[in-house]
């Protein structure tokens, strides 16, 4: 299979995700800070170990602010929902995921109030309206590091001081840039940080982080065991047992770690300049076909590694159906959970075939892709 849906989740792993799962669940086993014998300890030393290499890539300065979560979606909810109250006001962007989108069409319900910047049809929002859509009651200012339907990659640099200079909680969705773009919570004025642990980040599916800066105090929004203060009924305030309830993905956790280290030691910018000039390799083959629309910046300075196009007006659905049953070809059709962003593309009944590079693609996927293109384009 040339797998190319790396967006949703990347494959294959590196093999010592492999093994650290797998090592963890045959030789410990034990919930981790539940008990004082050996096998439960070396389950506390995992997660810890993996806390302290979150905060190393992102330049967290304590890392009992890195709350283990199962996924992307877990961090936001857990953000926005433990920092927001009715009158409070949000300003977020067209560019986001339904991660976000969701629990803000909820809260809103409740009494939040929210605004929505516009993207251009290439993903491009501008800073300068997010200053002017300030109010006395700005809570937060929520963004996407990269739209998981263009790649298109925003200013969030700008955005963060912006947030800070008008003392406003400035959180960052970066499941589609953690483990391939640098980010420094401290520089970029980053107060919450939301990523999923099974994309670029390497590890495995139902983990994920939200890092929590210190000008930030969330309330829990689910409580229970911590292994810690179980003499009281009250959640533990201190960080990260107020957070994190119940047992841990410890397994996965074990795996997330050893994500980090292939990381750490590949390096980062080896890591994306690979998947960049794949994305490049792609967008240059794309180009070629007439009866192939590409969306979004069309540059991998300005997008993460990921393309959406469609083939002429044919459902991207059967499109990907296609790439999938005829070409062994795995894609991602459809809206993405991303549908303002459909809307400013004017695509929200085709959808788009998104095609999302990882660090194990080659340049021979990319011309299987191309080369499937060709046939399917030739039927119609």
């Amino acid at each position: 299979m040339i797998y190319l849906d790396n967006a949703a989740t990347t494959w294959p792993k590196p093999e010592g995700v492999y093994q650290a799962v797998a090592n963890f669940m045959r030789e410990i086993g034990a919930n981790p800070g539940r008990g004082g014998h050996r096998a439960s300890v070396r389950g506390g030393k995992i997660i810890a170990d993996t806390r302290k290499k979150i905060a190393r890539l992102f330049n967290l300065k304590n890392s009992n602010r890195a709350i283990f979560t199962f996924n992307a979606t877990h961090s936001i909810n857990l953000a926005l929902k433990g920092l927001l109250e009715p009158g409070d006001h949000v300003i977020t962007t067209a560019l986001e995921h339904n991660s976000t989108l969701r629990p803000l069409f909820k809260l809103l319900q409740k009494g939040v109030r929210v605004t929505v910047i516009p993207c251009s049809p290439q993903g491009f929002i501008d800073p300068a309206l997010i200053k002017r859509k300030l109010l006395p009651s700005t809570r937060l200012i929520c963004l996407n590091h990269a739209s998981n339907v263009l790649g298109t990659l925003t200013p969030v640099q700008e955005v963060g001081r912006i947030a800070r200079e008008n003392d406003v909680i400035f959180m960052v969705d970066a499941a589609q840039t953690a483990g391939i773009y640098p980010i420094d919570v401290e520089e970029m004025n980053i107060d919450l940080l939301a990523f999923p642990g099974h994309k670029s980040l390497l590890g495995p599916q139902g983990t994920g982080g939200l890092c929590v800066g210190e000008r930030v105090r969330l309330d829990s929004i689910f409580e229970g065991g911590t292994g810690s203060v179980s003499e009281s009924f009250a959640q533990p305030d201190r960080l990260p047992d107020k957070l994190e309830s119940g047992t841990p993905n410890t397994p996965g956790i074990a795996g997330l770690g050893a994500g980090l280290d292939f990381i750490l030691q590949e390096g980062m910018e080896k890591i994306r300049a690979h998947e960049q000039e794949l994305t490049s390799y792609l967008l240059q083959g794309l180009e070629e076909f007439k009866e192939i629309k590409i969306y979004g910046p069309k540059n991998t300075e300005k997008q993460a590694p990921l393309v959406a196009f469609n083939v002429k007006d044919k459902d991207s659905t059967d499109i990907s159906y296609m790439l999938d049953k005829f070409y062994d070809i795995a894609t991602r059709s459809g809206l993405h959970c991303a549908p303002l962003v459909h809307k400013a593309l004017g695509t929200r009944e085709q959808g788009a075939v998104r095609a999302s590079i990882g660090y194990f693609n080659t340049r021979g996927d990319i011309d299987g892709l191309l080369h499937a293109l060709a046939s399917i384009v030739k039927e119609f």
